[in-house]
This record gives structure tokens, C-alpha cells and sequence, in this order.
């Protein structure tokens, strides 16, 4: 059985981070948070607490251990997008897009089939 964590509508755009979240798709958990805490993204960071509250949920909710768990999936989906305009010289406008990203990770235990 797969356990969830999810973050929304993280300020950061979903190309930067599907970019860090490719490098722990499947691996253990111990695997996943040193190759995070060894990636030079700002989104690195944002993934690493994601994963911590994954396998938090793990732990308390069904009395799983850390040291089996392994990232089963790991999917970053688009968010909303703001738009804001910048203002330019003689009257023109240059659209500005901050994009924002939602972040799920499911976590399961190493030899169960679901």
C-alpha cells in the first residue's frame, strides 16, 4: 500500500522541478534524501521536506519503517499561473508568467504489490 504526500502550489515552475524530482524516482528512501541533500536546486529542498512528511505519513499513520520504504512514484504537476505584466517603453507591455507547481510522492515498502 502506497503512502502520499502532497505539496501545493509551490512558487517555483514544474520544469525546474521535474528536473530534481527525476534523480529519486525509485530509489529507497536513504537513497532519495542523500542524492536531494547533494543536489544544487532550490527545488531539491522544497522535494526533500515532501518526501520527509511521505514517509512521516509512513511511520504514524501505518507503522511502516523508514529503512524498507522506497519512492514509488514521484510526479510533479502544473499549478496555477499568475500573470503579470512588465511595463515598457513607449507604451508597450512584456507579459511575465510565475508559474507554480503541485508535488506528490508515494512512498511504499520494498516486495509488496499493490
Amino acid at each position: 500500500m502506497a503512502v502520499r504526500a502532497e505539496a501545493k502550489y509551490i512558487p517555483l515552475g514544474p520544469q525546474k522541478m521535474r528536473e530534481a524530482i527525476d534523480v529519486i524516482r525509485g530509489k529507497s528512501v536513504a537513497e532519495a534524501r542523500s542524492t536531494l541533500f547533494f543536489t544544487n536546486r532550490s527545488a531539491a529542498r522544497v522535494i526533500e521536506k515532501v518526501l520527509n512528511s511521505a514517509v512521516a505519513n509512513a511511520e504514524h499513520n501505518n507503522a511502516l519503517s523508514a529503512d524498507e520504504l522506497y519512492v514509488k512514484e514521484a510526479r510533479v504537476d502544473e499549478g496555477p499561473t499568475l500573470k503579470r505584466y512588465s511595463f515598457r517603453s513607449m507604451g508597450r507591455v512584456n507579459r511575465i508568467h510565475k508559474r507554480s507547481s503541485h508535488v506528490t510522492i508515494a512512498v511504499e515498502q520494498k516486495g509488496v504489490r499493490s
